[in-house]
């Protein structure tokens, strides 16, 4: 390893040098560089030299950085760096670009340099210059692998344009496009370079994971990588859990187990998330994307960096199964209060060292955000670097609506973002997982999938099964007809086509890991197809979940996937019992609507024999007021987060109109005989059926367009329908 002490000025070559042809994978067969000013920091902490010779990113997230900042290493310095330890071999180098103009609009600890409308300093001040250097021929034998703007295209999606978490900031960065320029700008620029390869960056799955998040964040993405002249072959990937905390894999459950019927979506904790580890997000994600027209030999890197969650608190096992919440919270291995917190994550530890290759559709396990740089100050610090103090760094702070109003769980005496922070260090160190000193090499292989259960036409078997558990996390399944390998499915269950009419098959199934590990067959299924020409009569599950969102003049409706024997192809949207749509996806917006009125809707499930579901659990969504209506006003939605039939939580988000509120109350009347056990974030008053509920002290002032929220527990016998709720605000 390349000690600091070692690191001297390399003579540059004025005769250009020819770069390898870029491949599929630039981290296979390849060394990785080793910072030397972030070895020396890891080094010289007390235990620290265990992970010192890992590869870490460099960080330009300046202007200045690219020179080098207070006697520290330029890009420059750091290349000349890499060429030496890479001695002639395959070698990455790895960097962060990281400075558009209004940097980090939902947060403030990371806040940069330039002010929203300085898209031409981006480009001529900072790309620029970083273009130039990467392109010199002496550096030309370097894989440089890039991670392209952290948070900002995502940020685009969930804070921006009228969600419930938009900011101020986020608005302005969506309306003047600089955002998706400067992106492109970055991705042409450096694209051009052949040894570049550019990873964009793709939040994480307690960010993006919904249905509602993940392709519109893929779209963003998608526009922001064709515009400035780049192109989609600018794109070798992307990166995912950047400086972020989420789990590598949650072995201890999935997102398709029940309890008592419940499904672990519905705990507070998943939160009806699609996915409940990076891993799986990842793959998601890259799926989605090569069906969204980027090139099918994408890569996904996921930062592990801090992800580990080990120690005295990581579960052994799954939780209880006397409710779905206790069984996630008992078994889930990352312990934050949320997956929303961000901010130097106490109990957190170092996860798997990089590795390339370490799954398929992954690139790499590496480490973006180097372990003991500060992910903010947890009180407000004078600094010429542009980066604010953001509550969510705070070890006080009680949360917000990006994090369902939870702790901040941060660590305190925390420095400013980037700084060396040995506390978190320290912290990484003693949670690390798998363990400093210990292999990394997982032998254990998951457990046999069980429950094996198949329906059948007359030429196609499907089959599910019960989820296998493993140490380190189940990566997929092998299905196998007859012991032929049939397909391979990252779910549980799986479709096997183009058999014969009549004819009995025999199945079993195999877990895999990402070591590669093998599980034991499950118990063996016969199945026999049916004859032909079998008449499908079977209809759709009735859609769940149904949940809905306004403006003053449409409604954008969410619902939960049906399930169906053979296939759902669509669904149907009724608002007061007349169809007003179709769509094949859980999403519809109604547009036209009036203000400040309320529509009721359903929706129907539909298959290709044309059988129709049962409708859903109607939705009342009332549209906010229209513009010039000269008063203040909001809207407000329910929503039950989780229910196991006596109690239930439920979460109402309150949205100003087009002026701004000083206080709200939201009243609703339930139908059955519900009552309001404890509540957050508001001060309530129950008389028999009549609920109302007031703003706290700290959340009565609302922006326009802005929202809030509060939640509540409660009890109920029979029926729990979702209310009509009336909202009232004071300006």
């Amino acid at each position: 390893m390349l000690s600091a002490a070692t690191v001297v000025p390399l003579a540059l070559s004025t005769t250009a040098a020819h770069a390898a042809t870029r491949v599929d994978n630039p981290f296979v067969g390849a060394g990785v560089y080793v910072n030397p000013e972030w070895s020396a920091n890891a080094a010289a902490e007390p235990g620290g030299s265990a992970v010192a010779n890992q590869p870490t990113f460099v960080w330009l997230d300046r202007i200045a950085a690219i020179s080098g900042v207070n006697g520290g290493m330029g890009l420059r310095d750091h290349l000349n760096a890499a060429v030496q330890q890479a001695a002639g071999k395959p070698y990455v180098f790895q960097v962060v670009i990281y400075d558009l103009p209004g940097r980090d609009c939902a947060a403030l600890a990371s806040n940069g340099e330039l002010g929203p409308t300085d898209l031409p300093r981006y480009k001529s001040e900072f790309i620029d210059p970083i273009a130039a250097i990467l392109a010199d021929p002496a550096y030309a034998n370097l894989r440089i692998v890039t991670t392209v703007e952290l948070d900002s295209l995502p940020n685009l999606t969930t804070n921006a344009g009228g969600t419930a978490t938009a900011t101020a900031n986020c608005d302005t960065m969506k309306a003047n496009g600089n955002y998706v320029n400067g992106v492109g700008y970055a991705l042409a620029k450096l694209g051009a370079i052949p040894n570049v390869y550019n990873y964009v960056d793709a939040g994480h799955h307690g960010w993006l994971g919904w249905d509602s998040n993940l392709q519109p964040a893929i779209d963003v993405v998608k526009q922001a990588a064709q515009a400035s002249g780049s192109t989609l072959n600018n794109v070798q990937g992307f990166v995912v859990n950047t400086a972020n905390y989420g789990a590598l894999h949650e072995p201890n459950f999935t997102v398709s187990d029940t309890v008592n019927g419940t499904s672990v979506r519905q705990s507070k904790w998943v939160d009806w998330n699609q996915y409940v580890d990076e891993a799986s997000f990842a793959k998601a994600w890259r799926t989605k994307a090569i069906a969204s027209g980027f090139n099918s030999n994408i890569g996904m890197l996921i930062d592990t960096s801090r992800n580990g969650w080990g120690g005295a608190n990581r579960p052994a096992g799954p939780g209880p199964k006397t409710s779905v919440d206790a069984y996630v919270d008992g078994g889930r291995i990352d312990r934050r209060f949320q997956t929303g917190n961000w901010c130097n994550q106490s109990g957190a530890g170092l996860g798997e060292r990089p590795k390339a290759a370490p799954e398929d559709g992954i690139a790499a396990y590496v480490w973006v955000k180097p372990p003991g740089e500060s992910d903010g100050a947890s009180q407000a610090v004078a600094n010429d670097e542009g980066k604010g103090f953001d509550r969510m760094c705070d070890p006080t702070y009680t949360g917000n609506a990006r994090n369902n109003n939870n702790m901040s769980g941060a660590l305190a005496n925390a420095p400013l973002a980037g700084h060396w922070f040995s506390s978190q260090f320290q912290e990484l160190l003693k949670n690390a997982y798998p363990a400093l000193g210990t292999s990394t090499t997982d032998t254990t292989a998951p457990t046999a999938p069980t429950g094996l259960a198949a329906t059948a036409t007359s030429s196609s078997v499907s089959l599910s099964w019960t989820a296998s558990t493993d140490n380190v996390g189940v990566t997929g399944y092998n299905v196998y007809r007859g012991g032929t390998l049939v397909g391979s499915t990252n779910s549980t269950s799986y479709t096997d086509s183009g058999l014969t009419a009549s004819t009995a098959y025999s199945y079993t199934v195999k877990a895999k890991d990402a070591a590669g590990n093998v599980s034991a067959a499950s118990a063996a299924l016969s199945v026999t197809t049916g004859s032909g020409g079998t008449t499908d009569t079977t209809a759709p599950t009735a859609p769940t979940n149904l949940a809905a969102t306004t403006t003053s003049s449409s409604a954008s409706l969410t619902w939960t996937a049906s399930t169906d024997n053979v296939g759902v192809t669509g669904y149907n949207v009724y608002r007061g019992g007349t169809l007003v749509g179709s769509t094949t996806s859980t999403s519809y917006t109604d547009s036209g609507l009036s203000a400040s009125t309320a529509y009721s809707y359903t929706v129907k499930a539909k298959d290709a024999a044309g059988n129709l579901s049962a409708a859903s659990a109607a939705v009342t969504a009332t549209t906010q007021a229209g513009t010039g209506t000269g008063g203040a006003g909001c809207t407000a939605t329910y929503k039950v987060s989780s229910d196991w039939g006596a109690g239930f939580n439920a979460d109402v988000t309150v949205t100003a109109g087009n002026t701004a509120i000083k206080s709200w109350k939201v009243t609703w009347t339930y139908a059955g005989n519900q009552q309001v056990t404890n509540l957050w974030n508001g001060t309530v008053s129950q008389s028999g059926q009549s609920v109302t509920v007031s703003n706290a002290g700290y959340n009565g002032n609302v922006a326009a367009n802005g929202s809030t929220s509060f939640g509540f527990g409660g009890s109920y016998s029979g029926s729990n329908a979702v209310p009509t709720l009336t909202c009232t605000a004071t300006s």
